[in-house]
């Protein structure tokens, strides 16, 4: 049985691609960076390689110069770029759909489900990275601020979510009220496929934002620094994490200058 899942990197001005082999799979590609070697900067990447590596599911990461495909690469999906999964020689190239193949068919009881319990810890931060985008493409110093609130926002919502304590947190037999999560990550204690989303962009907009824009996540918004804290502690999101400088040559062209 035949199964290969094939993830990219296709930032830098060599603009490349991983390779995860697993065992019984046929090769697995992904992203490199600017040199052809390094991980690159995909989020979409990012977030499969955390969701193979809390699995449980071995494999390495050799990276691929997308500028210069594999044999075996040119002909699978032309015009697509990765990630995309073979399976049993079928081509599956929506990474959503990925996503949610990996969490029916890696399952228990030999894998662990990696679905949050609670909807909104998906939607929270759904348009954190829109917003990002628009305020770092943009072009008018005049309008810079009202990006910026934008984005001010999208992280006060998350900020408030990451705060209030979820349901499963609240013991209605318990002396204490507790006013504020202790919660590690969105869903409770336990990473999930929400931060499996999440955390690749917040890494990028937390490195982007700081070289192009000056930038910083306000310290007043402890839950997120709180969950960034403990995130960054987890070898999951750390060890898949793109170096700084692939980040940045990432957004190099895009970080419009202001007039």
């Amino acid at each position: 049985m035949s199964r290969g899942l094939l993830l990219p990197l296709r930032q830098g001005p060599a603009s490349t691609s991983c390779v995860a082999r697993q065992a019984g799979c046929v090769h697995p590609p992904g992203p490199a960076g600017s040199d052809g070697e390094s991980i690159g900067s995909c989020p979409f990447c990012q977030r499969l390689f955390m969701i193979l590596w809390l699995k449980g599911v071995k494999f390495n990461v050799t990276t691929v110069d997308m500028t210069r495909k594999p044999e075996e690469l040119k002909d699978l999906a032309p015009g697509t770029n990765p990630p995309f999964l073979v399976y049993n020689k079928e081509l599956k190239t929506d990474f959503i759909k990925i996503e949610e193949f990996l969490e029916q068919t890696l399952a228990p009881p030999r894998y662990p489900h990696l679905s949050p319990k609670n909807k909104e810890s998906f939607d929270v931060g759904c348009n954190l990275f829109a917003k990002f985008s628009a305020y770092i493409k943009n072009t008018q110093k005049e309008s810079n601020k009202n990006f910026e609130k934008s984005l001010l926002r999208e992280f006060k919502r998350l900020d408030d979510y990451l705060n209030t304590p979820l349901l499963d947190e609240i013991d209605p037999n318990s002396a204490e009220e507790l006013t504020v999560s202790r919660r590690l990550f969105l869903d409770g204690d336990q990473l999930t496929l929400a931060d499996c989303s999440l955390l690749p962009k917040l890494n990028i907009i937390k490195v982007a934002a700081k070289k192009y824009r000056d930038f910083d996540i306000p310290r007043e918004f402890s839950g997120v620094w709180r969950y960034l804290h403990n995130a960054y502690a987890r070898e999951e999101f750390s060890h898949t994490c793109p170096e700084d400088k692939e980040i940045e040559n990432t957004y190099a062209s895009v970080a419009k200058q202001k007039s």
